[in-house]
């Protein structure tokens, strides 16, 4: 007859639907915080780059310690 009082931490659908929108809510908020996924990718084409460079400056500095030599 009666139906019985939920819970007030009773998980329903309504509830569930809330806190996955606030988790979604909180990934985004984070993402655009950090800089974006573009950030992310600008740092691995800088990364790239002075990973390439380095290697052509520590040969440049090599041959002209080189040269320097008595």
């Amino acid at each position: 007859m009666d139906e019985p009082k939920l819970s007030p931490f009773a998980l329903t659908r309504a509830r569930i639907m809330l806190l996955a929108l606030g988790a979604l809510l909180v990934v985004i908020a984070i993402s655009t915080s950090l800089g974006g996924i573009n950030a992310y990718q600008q740092l691995r084409e800088a990364n790239a780059a002075a990973t390439q460079a380095a290697p052509a400056e520590a040969g440049a500095a090599q041959s002209s310690t080189e040269n320097t030599a008595p």
